[in-house]
């Protein structure tokens, strides 16, 4: 009879995550990011945006995106690592939009130097890629549960709400900045 004692998996994860991929999509992000910086600062002061809530974001201005990404890039990696520290079933993690603590976090920060907010991206993104970079298959495996999302591993919400998300405020600070530049306020 066949000796069954042994249950290491050696499969890999059905939604597996390619860490050294999302290193590098977070390295573009970043450099993409700060690369906005002269056109920002340049526009300063910004009108500050009177939603800036759980509304939907295509309302904020370039402080608002700023305060939420420096936020956001700040918060979700400490929601990994209480995953990680859980046990072998699925840790419940994060928040939804509407997040008091967010919100909040938002409202205040937008008031901050354009030159400061940039700063604390760049350093959360910096420690952010460092984080990535120590994750092993099997962290990134590692299972959380979202309140809205559901069961979700380490790597896919490393894709979803920091790399992905720190890509779609790209974007969105590349249209605002485009549309300003259209329409220039006053």
């Amino acid at each position: 009879m066949a000796d069954t004692t042994d249950t290491t998996d050696t499969t890999e994860p059905a939604d597996a995550i390619d860490l050294s991929a999302l290193s590098d999509r977070l390295a573009r992000a970043s450099a993409a990011f700060e690369a906005f910086r002269p056109a920002v600062e340049a526009g300063d002061p910004w009108p500050l945006s009177a939603a800036y809530g759980s509304e939907p974001e295509s309302d904020w201005g370039p402080k608002e995106v700023l305060a939420h990404t420096a936020e956001m890039l700040g918060y979700w990696p400490v929601q990994i690592d209480h995953i990680l520290a859980g046990g072998p079933e699925p840790v419940p993690f994060g928040r939804v939009s509407t997040d008091p603590e967010r919100i909040e976090r938002i409202g205040r920060d937008r008031g901050l130097p354009t030159a400061e907010l940039f700063a604390r991206v760049a350093t959360e993104g910096s420690r952010l890629a460092t984080r990535i970079r120590s994750l092993s298959a099997t962290d990134a495996a590692r299972r959380g549960l979202h309140p809205r999302l559901g069961e979700m591993t380490v790597g896919r919400i490393v894709d979803r709400f920091l790399v992905g998300h720190l890509e779609d405020h790209v974007e969105q600070l590349r249209t605002i900045l485009a549309t300003t530049r259209s329409n220039p306020p006053g």
